[in-house]
């Protein structure tokens, strides 16, 4: 929810109101013009915990009712309540979102944040009853495919994996719900996912997660976040590896670094090929949201001291600054991050004010420079989330291209699930943030403050 500073708009209001009542233009002799209301499109102010989790509501509400849990018989549609009855024609229930989906492996995360921000256990239930649900069915699609049975795509997806998209988010969720509730019955989904992701996804020669498309040895900026996270965190769930899981996850992000950060710009290229002899740089908005995202989870669980720690830690600063500059009049960033004539996108914002309030909240970087920042991308955030609950503005799936009509063009819709887990994401950190810092308005501007200020005066010197 969107609101500005009460107070100002009524000393201005007022004085307006005055010189109209004298027929009196309004000028700069009888006005205070600096207290003028902007006219701004998306809004703009300090905002509250509550309005925030309003936002964040609607969005949980949304999800519950369009992504059931149930087999059902292909052919009737029937409900399937005696798993052992599961057969080559028995599929999950197909709501507006895939339950294994890497969007929703965010989502889940997402979820599992949103709890912690909020208390509010109806987000964590929602992650747990879909895990729970996974795991109990996933045993009975796998005997129907050992037999050599056609199973359900989406269980298909699950059970053999033939990607990062497959396996790496929810893979990375599955595991940070464990590492809360051990009672989980996910360990073998978790096992299935990961064995994926460190035996058998493709590399190139020096270790990096690569893929065969659409170019041989290319690197996909999307896949820091679809493999590297769930390696991290593999870190903390298998302790007696902790030492190779987390020093591989290091050599992940720097190797992805140093061939995918543009100094000069700060901010990523979205694709890179082995063979090219130049390497163009398309700075797509959601790929550069994966790679902050990934420095954030990576950073999360490393131990302090851990060698390389440091240099993720300057990537990610470095990237702060990048992005920060590149943020629209309009809280949003662009489809193509320093093309501002390229569409405003929800689903990049999201991962931006996220991954800005996160690094605020753990004092990776300063609140008084990046939080008015965060505040404004909120607003953006909160504009594109409808009555209904649905995200707008939201970029569908996308693949690599190397020119701009590739992304200038990529259709938006309600049901790009790319938008969900990010806007919650969102909404958990800045609920976290609102309540660790000191927010005003301060001659109209919002700021951060390191301690308390009391005075209620529309502009003042700093106690």
């Amino acid at each position: 929810m969107l609101r500005n500073t009460a107070l100002t708009a009524l000393l201005c209001i007022g004085s307006i109101a005055a010189a109209q009542e004298s027929n009196q233009p309004v000028n700069d002799s009888n006005t205070p013009l600096h207290l003028l209301k902007p006219a701004y499109q998306k809004g703009y102010g300090v905002v509250t915990a509550e309005e925030v989790k309003q936002d964040m509501d609607r969005i949980l509400h949304y999800l519950e009712n369009n992504t059931p849990t149930r087999v059902v018989d292909s052919r009737t549609g029937s409900v399937i309540t005696d798993y052992a009855k599961i057969d080559e024609h028995s599929q999950l229930e197909r709501g507006a979102f895939r339950l294994a989906s890497y969007e929703w492996g965010v989502t889940y995360s997402a979820m599992l944040s949103a709890f912690d921000a909020t208390g509010d256990e109806a987000y964590r239930n929602y992650a747990y009853n879909r895990f729970n649900f996974l795991a109990e069915v996933a045993p009975h699609f796998r005997k129907l495919a050992d037999e050599g049975k056609d199973i359900d795509p989406q269980m298909r997806q699950i059970l053999m994996p033939h990607a990062l998209d497959d396996a790496g988010a929810v893979c990375a969720s599955m595991i940070k719900a464990k590492l809360k509730d051990p009672g989980l019955k996910t360990d073998a989904l978790i096992d299935n996912y990961f064995d994926f992701i460190i035996n058998k996804e493709y590399r190139l020669s020096d270790g990096t997660f690569a893929r065969l498309r659409p170019y041989k040895n290319s690197l996909w900026l999307d896949d820091m976040f679809m493999g590297i996270p769930s390696v991290a965190l593999m870190g903390s769930y298998d302790k007696s590896k902790s030492q190779t899981y987390y020093e591989e996850a290091v050599k992940q992000v720097l190797q992805f670094a140093n061939r995918m950060f543009v100094p000069e710009k700060g901010l990523f290229r979205h694709g890179w090929v082995e063979s090219m002899a130049d390497h163009p740089a398309f700075h797509w908005g959601r790929a550069n949201g994966w790679a902050i995202l990934t420095m954030c989870e990576v950073l999360d669980v490393l131990p302090e001291d851990f060698a390389g720690r440091d240099k993720i830690i300057n990537l990610l600063r470095a990237h702060v600054r990048g992005l920060a500059a590149c943020q629209g009049k309009n809280g949003f960033w662009h489809q193509l991050l320093d093309r501002n004539d390229s569409y405003e996108e929800t689903s990049a914002t999201a991962l931006y004010v996220y991954c800005m309030a996160h690094a605020i909240n753990k004092g990776w970087i300063d609140a008084m420079a990046y939080g008015p920042v965060v505040t404004l991308g909120w607003h953006a955030v909160s504009s594109a989330i409808n009555d209904k609950g649905q995200v707008e503005g939201v970029c569908v799936g996308t693949g690599m291209g190397f020119d701009p009509a590739f992304y200038y063009y990529r259709p938006v819709n309600v049901y790009a699930a790319h938008g969900y887990g990010p806007a919650l994401w969102a909404g958990a950190e800045m609920i976290k943030l609102i309540r660790q810092q000191h927010i005003r308005s301060n001659d109209s501007a919002v700021l951060f403050y390191r301690t308390p200020q009391q005075t209620t005066e529309p502009i003042f010197s700093e106690e």
